[in-house]
């Protein structure tokens, strides 16, 4: 059935669930475990030199963050016996993001959290998960 399983991470705890649920769902088929954590870009501007942040600061504080989501999959995935590969990625749209690394690492399910952290516009808009949901070719199991 389902042998590559991508669960993105944002960190957020209902996120935590979905990487549960995709531990025990891979531990039952067999099946490898691939994360994903999406970085955001630095906001550039017309007066980037007046950025409060440093482009450097900001892409570190990105990549830091990050690392510590995936490390956090891997480590629920290690305590479970179970294979995981961990990626990060820099994004506009993370949602475009997701569907085209799931395409890349050959997965055939994408086990997703119902709503993570993107603020309001997420409630005014919908979420990363619907719009993986609406333009994803693969199964995407949404856990609440």
């Amino acid at each position: 059935m389902f042998q590559r399983i991508l669960v993105p991470t944002d960190g957020s705890d209902i996120t935590k669930k979905a990487v549960d649920t995709a531990i025990s769902l891979a531990r039952s088929l067999k099946a490898r475990i691939y994360t994903i954590s999406v970085k955001e870009p630095f906001p550039y501007s017309a007066i980037s030199e007046m950025q409060p942040t440093p482009p450097q600061e900001f892409f570190d504080a990105q990549e830091r963050i990050a690392s510590q989501r995936i490390t956090a999959v891997r480590d629920a995935c290690a305590a479970a016996g179970q294979e995981c590969e961990a990626h990060t990625v820099e994004a506009l749209h993370p949602w475009e993001a997701i569907i085209e690394h799931a395409q890349r690492m050959e997965c055939d399910l994408l086990v997703m959290a119902s709503h993570g952290r993107r603020g309001v516009s997420a409630l005014l808009l919908g979420s990363e998960t619907q719009k993986v949901l609406t333009h994803s070719k693969l199964p995407v199991l949404v856990v609440r």
